[in-house]
């Protein structure tokens, strides 16, 4: 009888088997609209091809939810329709690819794109925090300058007509810089969105780039100003070296090169070298106080208006660059939000 009941108390200590088992998906205290396109569903189709017998029960809305938090309930009610064959089991890595794809696709095609402009004077930080909005979100920060040289050297035709009027000394016009942009965002890795960095500079632009945005079907869905009082930008801008090549940025106070040294109190120009490439860093001819000047005048002149165009949209966010770089990028983070 001892032996009956002990054995009876074991059975109630031992765990029971059940034959569904539920995936449960756990999220970071924010998600990011890539983390809900690609992080997200690269991981579904992960645990498909793998668990032929984890079958997600159809009453589990879990990653939905967590799709309509991160990208909005336009794509989840597309998607809703298919969920039971998206979470089938899948029999191979390939089908679970397939299924992948064709989210991403729909995201691509349906849900609006992430273009984002990043303004701010001289000196505001954009060098640092635009990369890792890049990195962040999966989309590509253009330079004009880096898209010009491109068409150019690609030889299409509207970098050929650049280079005729560069090779004349002429100024490339409005128009086909906004042609360049329009080649370059068709390509894969805009599929997505993409971040502007120093274009549009002039009410002008920004007009003609709304206008082929609209004929793209797309629009500017975010303007984020990284904002520094005038008298802060000096030191911030004479203190400034980049490595040519990549454009990252580096200052002899707030981020110096490992490499860096000193002597009698004045940084060694033949110790500043790029922390990956282990090249010389450059500093910009206008990086001088007498040249911020000019450069902001012009600044507050030209770009500040198109503030103002894009604020009856709603979407231009105002971001205090004058703190340390963690508060700057959580601000960042706040103004990126879709809420």
């Amino acid at each position: 009888i001892r032996s009956s009941t002990k054995r009876s108390q074991l059975s109630r200590l031992q765990p029971t088997t059940t034959t569904t088992t539920t995936t449960t998906i756990t999220t970071t205290t924010m998600i990011s609209s890539k983390l809900a396109r690609t992080t997200l569903t690269r991981r579904l189709g992960q645990r498909l091809a793998s668990s032929s017998a984890k079958a997600v029960p159809k009453n589990d809305n879990t990653a939905f939810g967590l799709l309509a938090i991160a990208s909005g309930a336009t794509l989840c009610a597309s998607l809703y329709g298919q969920r039971e064959e998206l979470f089938a089991p899948r029999k191979t890595s390939l089908e679970a690819a397939a299924t992948v794809q064709e989210v991403e696709d729909k995201f691509a095609a349906y849900w609006p794109r992430n273009i984002i402009i990043l303004f701010g004077p001289p000196g505001a930080g954009k060098g640092t925090h635009g990369p890792k909005i890049e990195d962040m979100l999966g989309i590509p920060q253009l330079s004009t300058g880096d898209m010009l040289r491109a068409a150019v050297a690609a030889q299409t035709e509207v970098g050929k007509k650049a280079k005729e009027i560069m090779k004349a000394g002429g100024l490339v016009s409005d128009e086909i810089v906004v042609g360049i942009i329009r080649d370059r965002i068709k390509e894969e890795d805009c599929k997505f969105g993409f971040i502007l960095d120093g274009f549009p500079r002039t009410l002008k632009q920004a007009e003609a780039l709304d206008q082929m945005l609209a004929e793209e079907g797309a629009r500017v869905t975010k303007v984020v100003e990284l904002d520094v009082p005038d008298s802060v930008l000096e030191e911030r801008i004479c203190g400034r070296w980049i490595h040519k090549k990549s454009g990252r940025s580096y200052h002899v106070k707030y981020a110096p090169p490992k490499s860096m040294t000193k002597k009698w109190g004045k940084v060694e120009p033949e110790s500043m070298l790029d922390d990956v490439t282990g090249e010389p860093l450059i500093q910009r001819p206008d990086d001088t106080a007498t040249a911020l000047v000019k450069r902001l005048g012009g600044y507050h002149k030209e770009t500040v208006p198109i503030l103002k165009h894009y604020e009856p949209n709603g979407i231009v966010k105002s971001v205090n660059a004058n703190q340390k770089m963690d508060g700057v990028w959580k601000e960042i983070l706040a103004s990126l939000s879709r809420k």
